[in-house]
């Protein structure tokens, strides 16, 4: 069967299918860590993001565009070093993997274990309709029930294609807030904040200071916008697409929901390059243990053993970008997702 052929409404017949049998097809390698590869990828990262500030602090203005396409990229590589901290799968000690992670975060102003918690989360419920945390589609049962208001703001950020800036909304009201944490995880969360407080109150006065307004928004906002749109477009596009169910809790598996709710989206090999393969994002779901620049010996391997159960590879374009945000406005169990234009005409 090919990926083509597959119907996802029958996989989850496979109850019978566990996360520890995919993992156990993967090679061993997949999980070994390689301390040499780790550090010399943070610090090759490190280069390039010293080198786009160097670009935009000494090229004309009329190539601040490129650096600052290419800075903010090289940023969101920061958050995929973060990202692996966040897994323990950067370095064997846990001190270690929380050290780097505060340091790579810190100019992104995101707290680290705040991030680390609710996206683990994320990767117990992958794909769950009501527990999925990442970028969880909105019912047509749970869009009627919001006054006309918040009706016409969604449906302004879905027809004029804002995805963009759903991580910075993310980010601004989750993982500040102490009251979406359990008892138990607030003293960490309460470090990651003053972290990135105390980084920012000595940082932009700095910058402020040395560089002007105008140097604010040149080397640190602009640089962070696009580090948000990578947020956000990476994070839309793993999980979304017209025919990838999200499931309810009596129908939901969790193998089934990692490996065929995941999608390997291909994009330019500079982005692939500076961002650390997230992208080859399937074996990230089948275990969070292997690191970064294993992923792809592990998806070769779950290519060659779980084929019939992969969703069909994607390539970033502006036509994967038209297709999925003028189909996935709405979720609705009988066919994945429909547009506004096919919700209200369900309603006549």
């Amino acid at each position: 069967m090919t990926t083509s052929e597959i119907n996802f409404r029958t996989l989850p017949s496979r109850s019978d299918l566990t996360l520890k049998d995919i993992i156990k097809t993967l090679p061993k390698e997949c999980f070994q860590q390689n301390q040499r590869k780790a550090w010399s990828r943070a610090l090759v990262n490190v280069l390039m993001v010293g080198l786009g500030y160097a670009g935009l602090a000494l090229a004309p203005w009329y190539f601040l565009p490129l650096f600052w396409v290419f800075t903010g990229t090289g940023l969101t590589g920061f958050f995929v070093i973060a990202h692996d901290c966040g897994h323990r799968s950067f370095a064997k000690r846990r001190w270690v993997n929380d050290l780097v992670g505060h340091i790579f975060m810190m100019p992104l102003i995101y707290p680290f274990h705040g991030w680390r918690i609710k996206h683990n989360h994320h990767h117990v419920y992958t794909n769950h309709l009501e527990q999925d945390n990442a970028w969880r589609p909105i019912t047509p049962e749970r869009y009627e029930g919001w006054g006309s208001f918040r009706q016409s703001v969604f449906q302004g950020f879905a027809k004029n294609r804002f995805w963009w800036v759903g991580s910075i909304a993310h980010w601004a009201v989750t993982h500040f807030d102490l009251s979406k944490y359990q008892p138990k995880e607030r003293s960490d969360i309460k470090l990651s904040v003053t972290v990135v407080v105390v980084f920012a109150a000595i940082a932009f006065p700095l910058l402020f200071a040395t560089t002007g307004l105008w140097g604010v928004v040149k080397f640190w906002l602009i640089p962070w916008l696009i580090y948000h749109f990578w947020m956000s477009t990476f994070t839309y596009f793993h999980h979304t697409a017209s025919d990838v169910p999200f499931m309810e809790d009596s129908k939901w598996l969790a193998a089934i929901a990692q490996l065929s709710g995941t999608i390997h989206c291909n994009y330019p090999r500079w982005v692939e390059f500076l961002c650390h393969d997230i992208n080859v994002h399937v074996p990230h779901h089948i275990s969070t243990a292997i690191p970064s620049y294993n992923l792809r010996m592990a998806y070769r391997s779950i290519q060659e053993n779980w084929a019939a159960y992969l969703h069909n590879e994607c390539n970033f374009s502006w036509a994967l970008i038209k297709d999925v945000t003028d189909k996935c406005h709405l979720y609705e169990e009988k066919d994945c997702y429909q547009s506004f234009s096919e919700y209200q005409q369900s309603k006549r």
